[in-house]
């Protein structure tokens, strides 16, 4: 949500940015109707004071006994009692247009985000690690996989197309990699492990950006509530409403959860394998913050998600997205990309994102700074610890053997039971 004062005072400003988000200008429509917005308030509220005045100064006319004025102010009354339910509609509608109309721009992108229509314009920031050299054609996780337990048409049996079943080793291998996650998150990183939610209301896909404009990419019950499409509503929404006490600043919560995807925009894309699925777990990472610490708080989250990577030894590169890449409520975001030898390509494993007081003006989440009498809306950030499906993607691919097998890294030994190779089956 944005903040209609900076648009009434930078309206220019505010159009620059949303051009480099490729958006045309809007602020005009914008602070016509905000400008519609505050007249009707207006003509309400003199209105109402004229009411109780006019209605205080019937029963001044009564007691000097001049009926005709009495008459007259009663007159004036009952008029303006009629005009008023008219006006509060339209005082309603015209609110309500103007929150619609703030809801569906994105947020603005910070000074250092580059331009560019898409994926193409990001930019690389750095790389981690040596992509291995195989002394055979490393093989696409979805052929070598099923000899291993990643179970494609039985799951397609059950559900359709984009879901997989796990079974037997391949199971536990997946298993390992979320605690591994969990733990290191919640142990090293000092993130709080919450248990939240999967299934949630309106508000809270609406406070983390989701509603109304991509209702097509979730899953929707019969009653009303919303499958997660990530952790990040769940857990950004625990300061919905709330006035958050300096001291718990900043709020480190992880969680690993099932995460739900229509995958409606991706039609074609990553339809082989475990890449894109309509159901899959993550380790989520959020942050809440005061403004002036989310740009450290950011670069800190980022360095928590790459631990994963390192610790695995998995090579991957860190990527800055531009302007026409970032998600709808990112002002900033890096993409870590790990290395899969089959595509022999960096494809996207953990996205991590600060959202300013974007999400937080949608959640009413605020703080009040010591010494201040006014509060302050807080900040969020949210990313991938990482998508346990995609690590494993990297693991089978980066740790295959020309025989099938896939050994596994040494950082996952205490999670595998004594387990040190998946064999096929």
């Amino acid at each position: 949500m944005h903040d209609i004062r900076f648009i009434r005072e930078n309206p220019a400003a505010f159009d620059a940015a949303l051009a480099r988000r490729g958006l045309e200008p809007l602020s005009a429509g914008i602070l016509a109707l905000d400008e519609r917005s505050r007249a009707i308030k207006t003509e309400l509220q003199q209105g109402q004071a004229r009411r109780n005045e006019a209605s205080k100064a019937i029963g001044q006319a009564i007691a000097i006994k001049d009926m005709k004025k009495a008459e007259s102010l009663k007159a004036e009354v009952a008029a303006l009692k009629e005009q008023m339910p008219a006006l509060e509609a339209e005082d309603r509608e015209t609110g309500e247009a103007l929150q619609a109309m703030l809801a569906a721009i994105p947020n603005l992108p910070a000074d250092d985000v580059p331009p560019g229509e898409d994926e193409a314009a990001n930019v690389e920031l750095s790389r981690w690690g040596e992509p291995r050299s195989f002394p055979f054609t490393p093989q696409d996780h979805a052929d070598f996989g099923p000899a291993l337990g990643l179970d494609f048409e039985g799951a397609a049996a059950l559900s359709g197309a984009r879901f997989a079943a796990l079974r037997g080793q391949m199971a536990r291998l997946h298993r390992a990699l979320a605690q591994f996650m969990l733990d290191r998150q919640s142990g090293e990183n000092g993130y709080e492990e919450v248990n939240p939610p999967l299934l949630v209301r309106d508000e809270a896909l609406f406070g983390t950006g989701q509603l109304p404009k991509f209702a097509e990419d979730l899953f929707r019950t019969t009653d009303g509530r919303w499958l997660i499409p990530t952790a990040e509503v769940s857990l950004t929404n625990l300061v919905r409403e709330q006035i958050v006490p300096m001291e718990s600043l900043p709020l480190r919560l992880t969680a690993l959860t099932p995460c739900f995807r229509s995958e409606a925009g991706s039609a074609g894309r990553d339809t082989r394998g475990f890449i894109r699925q309509h159901q899959f777990e993550k380790v989520e990472l959020v942050a809440i913050c005061k403004p002036e610490a989310s740009e450290a708080e950011h670069e800190r989250m980022c360095g928590a998600a790459e631990g994963i990577l390192q610790a695995l030894n998995l090579p991957y590169r860190k990527m800055l997205l531009c302007t026409g890449d970032m998600g709808f409520s990112a002002r900033k975001t890096y993409d870590l990309e790990v290395w899969l030898p089959s595509q022999q390509t960096y494809r996207e494993i953990s996205s991590i994102s600060n959202c300013g007081d974007f999400q937080a003006r949608r959640m009413n989440a605020r703080f009040k700074p010591e010494g201040e009498k006014q509060t302050r809306f807080l900040h969020t950030l949210n990313g991938s610890g990482l998508a346990v499906g995609r690590t494993l993607v990297a693991v089978l691919e980066n740790y295959q053997q020309e025989d099938g097998s896939v050994i596994v890294p040494e950082a996952l030994a205490p999670y595998m039971g004594g387990t040190t190779r998946l064999r096929p089956r």
